[in-house]
């Protein structure tokens, strides 16, 4: 089968199964892996007590691996560097060596890694209660076999996607780590003081009804779009919350946490009434500040221990102006904020990255098979 100028071919004519288990007990717990639907390693989360490791298979460098009952949802990984063992339950096998040369596994990879495999597998799969998408079935596929070169085209891409992903998040985890350190130095330097002789209550109502932007404040410390049914012509009574300020629920009990966000949306935001919101005075608290506090797991504990009621929990804007916090110079502050847009910014690249991989592979390949 050709399409234009690529041909196809039956992929179990250029795989094999690789059949090697641990049945000598070489290798331990320590090496036990599973692959997530991201098509990633992971160390395994499930409970390795006097689990018997002799049926679990052995994963060298450059195998493919998948989960059987879970390649619908992108359980399948290319395996670089050392070894591990997986799962008996895992489908594992290799390009064929006289075919490593006009077949890339990388290029296989992305390729089964697409939704429209996941689709196709659907369709496809076999069973009732838990569908398995064995290696038999998966070898009677027809793949596409561009040349070397385009292989090699996509596989570069999604490398570059890659490198950037990993770069940005190992900037981004010790950064942040940072940032809660210093706060934490700076309740032994400087005294706890309460923060409601900086900080100003808000109650400006959307009267006019000109604001149809609705955010709800999620367990994240982030404004997110309300997945409530909402009526944007009758908004009149709902919180309005501008540029640098705050938005907290009252409520703790069923969000096991203090739900606070910062408006850094770049445009005015309403909130449910029963919302409180609130600025700080800039000469003394930054809200930046303020609100890396918040993200701390310590500020969620505080808040639910000093939550008052029996079927809801409430925070009330009381209890916060009597929440202390170290309070260093303003210059201190921006010193951590910085440091903490500094990780965010390598978050968001690293999320980006990971978003276009998803999105750019997938159609550079479509190109490459159909031009």
């Amino acid at each position: 089968m050709e399409s234009n100028c690529v041909k196809w071919v039956r992929l179990g004519d250029y795989i094999s199964q690789r059949r090697e288990n641990n049945s000598s007990l070489k290798y331990g717990v320590d090496l036990i892996e599973g692959v997530n639907s991201d098509g990633e390693f992971q160390p395994t989360k499930a409970i390795t007590d006097n689990i018997n490791l002799k049926p679990y298979k052995v994963v060298r460098h450059g195998d493919i691996v998948y989960n059987p009952s879970r390649l619908n949802i992108g359980s399948l990984a290319y395996r670089t560097g050392g070894m591990c063992i997986v799962s008996h339950l895992y489908q594992v096998f290799y390009i064929k060596e006289k075919y490593q040369s006009i077949l890339s596994a990388e290029f296989l990879t992305l390729y089964l890694r697409r939704s429209e495999f996941y689709r196709y597998v659907d369709y496809d799969n076999f069973a009732s209660q838990r569908a398995e998408y064995n290696l038999r079935k998966l070898g009677e596929l027809l793949i596409p076999l561009p040349s070397p070169a385009e292989q090699q085209k996509a596989v570069n891409v999604w490398r570059a996607f890659r490198e950037i992903k990993v770069q940005n998040e190992a900037k981004a985890a010790p950064l942040m780590q940072l940032c809660q350190s210093y706060i934490q130095e700076l309740k032994h330097k400087y005294p706890m003081q309460e923060i409601g002789p900086y900080i100003h209550r808000i109650d400006e109502r959307n009267t006019d009804n000109k604001i149809k932007e609705v955010r709800s404040v999620s367990v994240t410390k982030n404004f997110n779009v309300t997945n409530a049914k909402v009526d944007k012509n009758n908004l009149s009574n709902y919180k309005i919350v501008r540029e640098n300020q705050i938005s907290f629920v009252q409520t703790t009990g069923n969000e096991k946490c203090l739900c606070a966000a910062i408006n850094h949306l770049g445009f005015p935001i309403v909130v449910t009434s029963v919302n409180e919101v609130f600025e700080t005075d800039e000469k003394y608290l930054l809200a930046d500040y303020l609100h890396l506090i918040f993200r701390r797991t310590e500020t969620d504990r505080y808040a639910r221990f000093n939550s008052w009621g029996s079927a809801r929990e409430t925070f009330t804007w009381e209890d916060m102006t009597r929440f202390a916090i170290p309070l260093p110079s303003i210059e201190v502050q921006q010193a951590i904020v910085n440091i903490y847009k500094c990780a965010n910014e390598a978050k968001r690249i690293a999320e980006e990255a990971d978003r276009l991989s998803r999105e750019v592979c997938p159609a550079l390949l479509q190109h490459i098979i159909h031009s």
